[in-house]
């Protein structure tokens, strides 16, 4: 492989993510191939000045560097199958989405194989952080490897390089585990002041100023639940299958798991009632007009 931006890239999902990161690196002069299902999708990263293929295997084919932003391990399976043979000994595959630890680690083994290296490097910092480059991304593989791609991922934001491959994908769902308690205690909490008579901004600013301040009062309540816009970027069903994915780490590795599994049932219920493509701060919403209205 080359350095700088000799590099072919080949970007696979142009989603809510996956687009605003191609263009990132459209920006900083890569070469910057892509596919994603949607059609619109391809026609906006042409229009940026990449170049759009229906299908993954002519994506791929003689990029350097292969970046997977898709919804689950299951797609990335599918996609890892369909391109295998157009993947040159050398070559590196950067996943980049949501997936299971166990299934990274063995898609790794797997294309090491071939002589194809695979690290796993998700993110935290949802769409404006893509578009502003200042995602935190959870680097898991060999250190030599995640140094090379350092440059290619610093365009996006901070590279933590937190432990063997896998590592990047655990460390993703702990930390949305964390997220959707924190949304979900922090909703009830407001909810319940609101009730009693205290204004929401009053006590989101004591909360912001005390030890009950997180993400979600500093950020999500104050940007996207106030104004009513719930368009943080993010959905719930995958802040839901994230929270599952840390439950079933837990498990696996021997600790319990009880207030896990209790996030993962709540969010499950609130899933399942909310639109499929819902955004994870509709949560607030939802538990508001899930609540019991008060005794008269």
């Amino acid at each position: 492989m080359t350095d700088g931006t000799a590099l072919r890239l080949s970007v696979i999902g142009l989603g809510n993510m996956g687009e605003p990161m191609a263009r990132r690196w459209l920006a900083a002069g890569y070469e910057v191939h892509g596919c994603d299902v949607s059609e619109q999708a391809r026609v906006r990263l042409a229009a940026a000045g990449g170049i759009a293929h229906e299908a993954a295997p002519p994506a791929v084919e003689d990029a350097s560097v292969v970046i997977l932003m898709l919804p689950s391990s299951a797609v990335v399976n599918d996609v890892l199958a369909g391109v295998r043979t157009r993947l040159a000994a050398g070559t590196a595959v950067i996943d980049m989405s949501s997936s299971e630890p166990a299934q990274t680690r063995e898609n790794a083994r797997a294309l090491g194989e071939a002589g194809v290296a695979l690290m796993d490097a998700p993110v935290s910092g949802g769409v404006r952080g893509a578009e502003a480059g200042t995602l935190t991304i959870m680097a898991g593989g060999p250190g030599p490897l995640v140094e090379y791609q350092r440059p290619l991922l610093e365009c996006l934001g901070t590279v933590i390089h937190v432990g063997p491959v896998g590592a990047g994908h655990a460390v993703k769902a702990l930390n949305n585990l964390l997220s959707a308690t924190h949304l979900w205690a922090t909703s009830e909490a407001v909810l319940i002041a609101e009730r009693f008579g205290i204004a929401p901004e009053t006590i989101l600013s004591v909360f912001n100023a005390s030890s009950g301040r997180s993400g979600s009062s500093e950020v999500k309540w104050p940007k996207f639940i106030l104004p009513g816009s719930y368009d943080s970027g993010f959905a719930a069903r995958l802040m839901l299958k994230d929270a599952a994915t840390a439950a079933q780490l837990a498990r696996q590795t021997g600790l319990p798991s009880t207030l896990a599994d209790a996030v993962v049932s709540l969010w499950s219920r609130a899933a399942e009632a909310l639109p499929p493509g819902a955004d994870h701060t509709e949560i607030a919403r939802w538990i508001a007009a899930s609540g019991e209205p008060p005794s008269p």
